[in-house]
Protein backbone atom coordinates (compact mmCIF):
# COMPACT_ATOMS: atom_id res chain seq x y z
CA UNK A 1 0.00 0.00 0.00
CA UNK A 2 2.65 2.33 -0.11
CA UNK A 3 5.35 3.50 -2.61
CA UNK A 4 8.64 1.78 -2.83
CA UNK A 5 12.40 2.61 -3.86
CA UNK A 6 15.10 1.09 -5.07
CA UNK A 7 18.27 0.98 -2.84
CA UNK A 8 20.20 4.23 -3.36
CA UNK A 9 17.56 5.89 -4.94
CA UNK A 10 15.41 9.13 -3.59
CA UNK A 11 12.15 8.15 -1.83
CA UNK A 12 8.75 8.67 -3.59
CA UNK A 13 6.99 11.38 -1.81
CA UNK A 14 4.03 11.60 -4.29
CA UNK A 15 1.08 10.65 -2.93
CA UNK A 16 0.07 6.74 -4.30
CA UNK A 17 -3.70 6.09 -5.21
CA UNK A 18 -4.47 4.38 -2.65
CA UNK A 19 -3.56 7.01 -0.50
CA UNK A 20 -5.91 9.53 -2.18
CA UNK A 21 -8.94 7.14 -1.82
CA UNK A 22 -8.41 7.26 2.11
CA UNK A 23 -7.81 10.38 2.20
CA UNK A 24 -10.96 11.37 0.00
CA UNK A 25 -12.97 8.89 2.33
CA UNK A 26 -11.17 10.43 5.76
CA UNK A 27 -11.94 14.35 4.34
CA UNK A 28 -15.92 13.15 3.53
CA UNK A 29 -16.65 11.82 7.12
CA UNK A 30 -15.11 14.43 8.82
CA UNK A 31 -16.71 16.71 6.78
CA UNK A 32 -20.02 15.12 7.60
CA UNK A 33 -18.97 14.86 11.63
CA UNK A 34 -16.29 17.69 12.35
CA UNK A 35 -17.39 20.73 10.97
CA UNK A 36 -16.07 23.64 12.03
CA UNK A 37 -19.50 24.38 13.98
CA UNK A 38 -19.55 21.04 15.26
CA UNK A 39 -15.93 20.95 17.01
CA UNK A 40 -16.88 23.87 18.62
CA UNK A 41 -19.78 22.84 20.10
CA UNK A 42 -18.03 20.09 20.95
CA UNK A 43 -15.15 22.03 22.73
CA UNK A 44 -17.64 24.04 24.86
CA UNK A 45 -19.47 20.99 26.21
CA UNK A 46 -18.07 18.44 28.98
CA UNK A 47 -17.69 15.45 26.19
CA UNK A 48 -14.71 16.94 23.64
CA UNK A 49 -14.79 13.43 22.14
CA UNK A 50 -17.75 12.27 19.84
CA UNK A 51 -18.18 8.14 20.12
CA UNK A 52 -19.77 8.43 16.66
CA UNK A 53 -16.87 10.13 15.37
CA UNK A 54 -14.22 8.06 16.65
CA UNK A 55 -16.42 4.96 15.94
CA UNK A 56 -16.82 5.92 12.21
CA UNK A 57 -12.94 6.60 11.58
CA UNK A 58 -11.30 3.65 13.68
CA UNK A 59 -14.28 1.38 12.34
CA UNK A 60 -15.78 2.54 9.47
CA UNK A 61 -12.45 3.01 7.69
CA UNK A 62 -10.35 1.02 9.50
CA UNK A 63 -8.17 3.86 10.68
CA UNK A 64 -7.44 2.56 14.19
CA UNK A 65 -6.17 -0.46 12.97
CA UNK A 66 -3.45 1.02 10.02
CA UNK A 67 -0.39 0.42 11.85
CA UNK A 68 -1.12 -3.25 12.71
CA UNK A 69 -0.23 -6.14 11.05
CA UNK A 70 -2.99 -8.50 9.25
CA UNK A 71 -1.89 -11.17 11.48
CA UNK A 72 -2.82 -9.27 14.64
CA UNK A 73 -6.15 -7.75 13.24
CA UNK A 74 -5.03 -5.02 11.65
CA UNK A 75 -5.13 -2.94 8.03
CA UNK A 76 -1.22 -3.68 7.58
CA UNK A 77 -0.83 -0.38 6.38
CA UNK A 78 2.31 1.62 6.84
CA UNK A 79 3.32 5.39 8.33
CA UNK A 80 2.53 6.93 4.65
CA UNK A 81 -1.42 6.28 5.10
CA UNK A 82 -1.45 7.24 8.94
CA UNK A 83 -0.04 10.11 7.55
CA UNK A 84 -2.37 11.16 5.11
CA UNK A 85 -5.00 10.30 8.00
CA UNK A 86 -3.29 13.05 10.34
CA UNK A 87 -3.09 15.23 7.29
CA UNK A 88 -6.99 15.24 7.44
CA UNK A 89 -7.50 15.55 10.79
CA UNK A 90 -5.23 18.65 11.07
CA UNK A 91 -7.48 20.24 8.19
CA UNK A 92 -10.37 20.12 10.40
CA UNK A 93 -9.19 20.02 13.84
CA UNK A 94 -11.45 17.02 14.79
CA UNK A 95 -11.44 16.09 18.64
CA UNK A 96 -10.01 12.17 17.98
CA UNK A 97 -7.50 10.09 19.93
CA UNK A 98 -5.80 8.46 16.50
CA UNK A 99 -2.31 10.21 17.21
CA UNK A 100 -2.12 9.36 20.11
CA UNK A 101 -3.71 5.90 20.21
CA UNK A 102 -3.36 4.77 16.37
CA UNK A 103 0.14 5.81 16.11
CA UNK A 104 2.20 6.54 19.84
CA UNK A 105 0.44 3.79 21.81
CA UNK A 106 0.40 1.11 19.11
CA UNK A 107 4.00 1.70 17.93
CA UNK A 108 5.12 1.22 21.37
CA UNK A 109 3.13 -2.16 21.53
CA UNK A 110 4.50 -3.24 18.06
CA UNK A 111 7.64 -2.16 19.13
CA UNK A 112 7.53 -4.38 21.70
CA UNK A 113 7.48 -7.41 19.14
CA UNK A 114 4.72 -9.76 20.68
CA UNK A 115 2.96 -11.89 18.61
CA UNK A 116 0.85 -13.52 21.64
CA UNK A 117 -0.02 -12.62 25.32
CA UNK A 118 -1.25 -9.45 26.61
CA UNK A 119 0.55 -7.05 24.17
CA UNK A 120 -0.99 -8.53 21.20
CA UNK A 121 -4.34 -8.80 22.79
CA UNK A 122 -4.03 -5.25 23.39
CA UNK A 123 -3.42 -4.56 20.10
CA UNK A 124 -5.92 -6.15 18.36
CA UNK A 125 -8.42 -4.62 20.53
CA UNK A 126 -6.85 -0.87 19.48
CA UNK A 127 -7.07 -2.69 15.58
CA UNK A 128 -10.74 -2.81 15.98
CA UNK A 129 -11.63 0.02 17.78
CA UNK A 130 -13.04 -1.51 20.59
CA UNK A 131 -10.51 0.30 22.36
CA UNK A 132 -8.37 2.89 23.32
CA UNK A 133 -4.66 3.28 24.68
CA UNK A 134 -2.37 6.28 25.41
CA UNK A 135 0.94 6.09 26.40
CA UNK A 136 1.05 7.60 30.04
CA UNK A 137 3.78 10.61 29.49
CA UNK A 138 3.95 14.29 29.33
CA UNK A 139 2.53 14.96 25.81
CA UNK A 140 5.69 17.48 25.68
CA UNK A 141 8.01 14.48 26.24
CA UNK A 142 10.21 13.28 23.12
CA UNK A 143 11.88 9.86 25.45
CA UNK A 144 10.34 7.74 27.89
CA UNK A 145 10.36 9.72 31.22
CA UNK A 146 9.87 7.64 34.34
CA UNK A 147 7.37 9.10 36.92
CA UNK A 148 5.75 6.19 38.40
CA UNK A 149 7.18 3.84 40.60
CA UNK A 150 6.17 -0.59 41.60
CA UNK A 151 6.50 -1.52 44.73
CA UNK A 152 4.86 -5.14 45.84
CA UNK A 153 3.06 -4.68 42.23
CA UNK A 154 1.00 -1.83 42.83
CA UNK A 155 1.70 1.41 40.75
CA UNK A 156 2.47 5.33 42.57
CA UNK A 157 3.40 8.18 40.84
CA UNK A 158 1.92 11.49 38.90
CA UNK A 159 1.59 11.41 35.02
CA UNK A 160 0.80 14.72 33.05
CA UNK A 161 -0.08 16.54 31.35
CA UNK A 162 -1.63 13.16 29.56
CA UNK A 163 -2.70 14.28 26.20
CA UNK A 164 -6.16 11.99 25.19
CA UNK A 165 -6.18 10.39 28.81
CA UNK A 166 -10.02 11.42 29.08
CA UNK A 167 -10.95 8.90 26.11
CA UNK A 168 -8.70 6.08 26.93
CA UNK A 169 -9.58 3.07 28.45
CA UNK A 170 -6.03 1.74 28.73
CA UNK A 171 -2.80 3.49 30.09
CA UNK A 172 0.53 2.26 29.15
CA UNK A 173 2.71 3.21 31.75
CA UNK A 174 6.34 3.36 32.01
CA UNK A 175 8.60 2.46 35.38
CA UNK A 176 11.65 1.63 36.15
CA UNK A 177 10.41 -1.61 36.73
CA UNK A 178 9.30 -2.53 33.19
CA UNK A 179 6.64 -0.65 31.18
CA UNK A 180 2.78 -1.52 32.41
CA UNK A 181 -0.73 -1.54 30.84
CA UNK A 182 -2.99 0.03 33.17
CA UNK A 183 -6.86 0.04 32.90
CA UNK A 184 -8.35 3.71 33.21
CA UNK A 185 -10.77 2.64 35.43
CA UNK A 186 -8.72 0.43 37.55
CA UNK A 187 -9.18 1.26 41.38
CA UNK A 188 -5.96 3.31 42.34
CA UNK A 189 -6.42 5.32 39.15
CA UNK A 190 -7.78 8.61 39.30
CA UNK A 191 -7.94 11.00 35.54
CA UNK A 192 -8.50 14.56 36.34
CA UNK A 193 -8.45 16.85 33.55
CA UNK A 194 -6.79 19.90 32.81
CA UNK A 195 -7.56 23.25 31.25
CA UNK A 196 -5.84 23.26 27.80
CA UNK A 197 -4.62 25.92 25.50
CA UNK A 198 -5.78 23.69 22.56
CA UNK A 199 -9.37 22.41 23.50
CA UNK A 200 -9.33 19.62 20.96
CA UNK A 201 -7.22 17.78 22.39
CA UNK A 202 -7.86 17.40 26.13
CA UNK A 203 -4.97 17.32 28.42
CA UNK A 204 -5.13 15.27 32.14
CA UNK A 205 -3.27 14.42 35.27
CA UNK A 206 -3.03 11.04 35.87
CA UNK A 207 -2.68 9.84 39.55
CA UNK A 208 -1.74 6.39 39.88
CA UNK A 209 -2.23 5.57 44.13
CA UNK A 210 -1.75 1.17 44.31
CA UNK A 211 -2.91 1.25 40.88
CA UNK A 212 -2.22 -2.45 39.62
CA UNK A 213 -1.57 -3.84 35.93
CA UNK A 214 -0.01 -6.14 33.59
CA UNK A 215 3.86 -5.95 33.07
CA UNK A 216 3.72 -6.05 29.40
CA UNK A 217 8.01 -5.43 29.04
CA UNK A 218 11.08 -5.24 31.48
CA UNK A 219 12.51 -1.97 31.97
CA UNK A 220 14.99 -1.92 28.83
CA UNK A 221 12.49 -3.25 26.65
CA UNK A 222 9.65 -0.94 27.47
CA UNK A 223 11.87 2.20 27.12
CA UNK A 224 12.89 1.16 24.03
CA UNK A 225 9.48 0.86 22.92
CA UNK A 226 7.99 4.16 24.09
CA UNK A 227 11.19 5.73 22.27
CA UNK A 228 9.84 4.20 19.29
CA UNK A 229 6.36 4.93 19.76
CA UNK A 230 7.13 8.61 20.70
CA UNK A 231 9.07 8.83 17.61
CA UNK A 232 6.72 7.87 15.31
CA UNK A 233 4.57 10.25 17.00
CA UNK A 234 6.61 13.20 16.41
CA UNK A 235 7.16 12.32 12.94
CA UNK A 236 3.24 11.68 11.94
CA UNK A 237 2.52 14.99 13.89
CA UNK A 238 4.23 16.72 11.16
CA UNK A 239 1.60 15.31 9.09
CA UNK A 240 -1.04 16.75 11.53
CA UNK A 241 0.77 20.29 11.33
CA UNK A 242 0.61 20.08 7.46
CA UNK A 243 -2.53 19.77 7.06
CA UNK A 244 -3.30 22.48 9.81
CA UNK A 245 -0.79 24.37 8.39
CA UNK A 246 -2.70 23.35 4.12
CA UNK A 247 -6.39 24.95 5.98
CA UNK A 248 -4.84 27.63 7.17
CA UNK A 249 -3.38 29.35 4.13
CA UNK A 250 -6.74 28.01 1.77
CA UNK A 251 -8.93 29.38 3.97
CA UNK A 252 -7.05 33.01 4.11
CA UNK A 253 -6.57 32.46 0.49
CA UNK A 254 -10.22 32.48 0.32
CA UNK A 255 -11.43 34.98 2.36
CA UNK A 256 -9.28 37.56 0.91
CA UNK A 257 -10.77 37.26 -2.73
CA UNK A 258 -14.44 37.63 -0.99
CA UNK A 259 -13.56 40.56 1.04
CA UNK A 260 -13.64 43.54 -0.47
CA UNK A 261 -12.09 47.10 0.64
CA UNK A 262 -12.22 50.14 -1.86
CA UNK A 263 -13.80 48.21 -4.38
CA UNK A 264 -11.43 45.73 -4.40
CA UNK A 265 -10.61 41.56 -3.08
CA UNK A 266 -8.01 42.70 -0.15
CA UNK A 267 -6.37 39.75 -1.69
CA UNK A 268 -5.29 41.95 -4.58
CA UNK A 269 -3.18 43.92 -2.35
CA UNK A 270 0.21 43.68 -3.32
CA UNK A 271 1.49 43.55 0.59
CA UNK A 272 -0.79 40.77 0.97
CA UNK A 273 -0.25 39.03 -2.07
CA UNK A 274 3.63 38.60 -0.56
CA UNK A 275 2.53 37.74 2.20
CA UNK A 276 0.87 34.24 0.55
CA UNK A 277 3.13 33.98 -1.55
CA UNK A 278 5.57 33.24 0.95
CA UNK A 279 3.06 30.89 3.13
CA UNK A 280 2.49 29.27 0.59
CA UNK A 281 6.24 28.47 -0.29
CA UNK A 282 6.68 27.48 3.35
CA UNK A 283 3.58 25.13 3.47
CA UNK A 284 5.29 23.32 -0.13
CA UNK A 285 8.48 22.76 1.92
CA UNK A 286 6.71 21.80 5.17
CA UNK A 287 4.98 19.02 2.82
CA UNK A 288 8.15 17.51 2.00
CA UNK A 289 9.69 17.46 5.39
CA UNK A 290 6.24 16.05 6.78
CA UNK A 291 6.21 13.66 3.54
CA UNK A 292 10.14 12.00 4.04
CA UNK A 293 9.45 11.47 7.85
CA UNK A 294 6.69 9.52 7.12
CA UNK A 295 8.71 7.71 4.20
CA UNK A 296 11.19 7.44 6.35
CA UNK A 297 9.43 5.50 9.63
CA UNK A 298 7.35 3.57 6.50
CA UNK A 299 10.88 2.02 4.93
CA UNK A 300 12.63 1.64 8.54
CA UNK A 301 15.73 4.10 6.79
CA UNK A 302 18.26 4.47 9.03
CA UNK A 303 17.58 8.20 8.51
CA UNK A 304 14.68 7.91 10.20
CA UNK A 305 15.95 9.90 13.82
CA UNK A 306 17.02 13.00 11.16
CA UNK A 307 14.08 12.87 8.95
CA UNK A 308 11.95 13.31 11.91
CA UNK A 309 13.75 15.86 13.54
CA UNK A 310 13.93 17.98 10.31
CA UNK A 311 10.04 17.52 10.21
CA UNK A 312 9.30 18.70 13.53
CA UNK A 313 12.30 21.29 13.65
CA UNK A 314 10.37 23.11 10.34
CA UNK A 315 6.78 21.98 10.37
CA UNK A 316 5.87 23.11 13.55
CA UNK A 317 7.14 26.67 13.10
CA UNK A 318 5.03 26.66 9.77
CA UNK A 319 2.19 25.14 11.40
CA UNK A 320 2.03 28.11 13.86
CA UNK A 321 2.91 30.63 11.43
CA UNK A 322 -0.10 29.75 9.16
CA UNK A 323 -2.29 30.08 12.09
CA UNK A 324 -0.98 33.43 12.97
CA UNK A 325 -1.40 34.88 9.52
CA UNK A 326 -5.03 33.19 8.99
CA UNK A 327 -6.31 34.76 11.92
CA UNK A 328 -4.48 38.08 10.93
CA UNK A 329 -5.62 38.55 7.44
CA UNK A 330 -9.22 37.50 8.53
CA UNK A 331 -9.09 40.85 10.58
CA UNK A 332 -11.61 41.20 12.87
CA UNK A 333 -13.92 37.93 12.34
CA UNK A 334 -10.62 36.04 13.08
CA UNK A 335 -10.47 36.99 16.76
CA UNK A 336 -14.41 35.52 17.29
CA UNK A 337 -15.04 32.89 19.24
CA UNK A 338 -17.74 31.68 16.31
CA UNK A 339 -14.81 31.44 13.74
CA UNK A 340 -12.78 28.65 13.73
CA UNK A 341 -9.68 30.23 13.32
CA UNK A 342 -8.73 30.45 16.74
CA UNK A 343 -8.83 26.69 16.90
CA UNK A 344 -5.85 25.89 14.51
CA UNK A 345 -3.76 28.80 16.29
CA UNK A 346 -4.35 27.12 19.44
CA UNK A 347 -3.48 23.74 17.70
CA UNK A 348 -0.59 24.75 16.05
CA UNK A 349 1.08 26.53 19.59
CA UNK A 350 0.17 23.11 21.68
CA UNK A 351 1.94 20.94 18.81
CA UNK A 352 4.52 23.33 18.39
CA UNK A 353 5.88 21.55 22.02
CA UNK A 354 4.14 18.31 21.98
CA UNK A 355 6.96 15.33 21.47
CA UNK A 356 9.78 17.62 21.90
CA UNK A 357 9.76 21.20 21.12
CA UNK A 358 11.41 22.30 17.60
CA UNK A 359 14.22 23.40 19.24
CA UNK A 360 15.03 19.99 21.20
CA UNK A 361 14.43 18.57 17.37
CA UNK A 362 16.98 21.36 15.72
CA UNK A 363 19.82 19.95 18.40
CA UNK A 364 18.61 16.58 17.75
CA UNK A 365 19.62 17.76 14.19
CA UNK A 366 22.82 19.20 14.61
CA UNK A 367 24.02 16.18 16.61
CA UNK A 368 23.26 13.39 14.08
CA UNK A 369 24.97 15.51 11.40
CA UNK A 370 27.74 16.50 13.98
CA UNK A 371 26.95 20.13 13.44
CA UNK A 372 28.10 22.81 16.22
CA UNK A 373 24.48 22.97 18.29
CA UNK A 374 21.98 26.08 16.88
Amino acid sequence: MTARTEAGQAPDLLYSEAEEDLRAAVRSLLADRADAPSVIARTESDTPYDPQLWKALATGIGAAGLLVPEELGGQGATHREAAVVLEELGRSVAPAPFLTSSVVATETLLALGAQEGPAAELLAGLAEGRRVAVVAVPFAAASADVHASVASGALDGTLGPVADAAAADVLLVPTADGLYAVAADAPGVRVEPLVALDLTRPLATVTLDGATGTRLADAGAGARAVDRGLLAGAGLLASEQLGLAEWCLTETVRHTRERHQFNRPIGSFQALKHRMAQLWLEVVSARAAARNAADALATGSPDTPLAVAVAQAYCSKVAVHAAEECVQLHGGIGMTWEHPAHLYLKRAKADATAYGTAGRHRDTVAALMELPAP
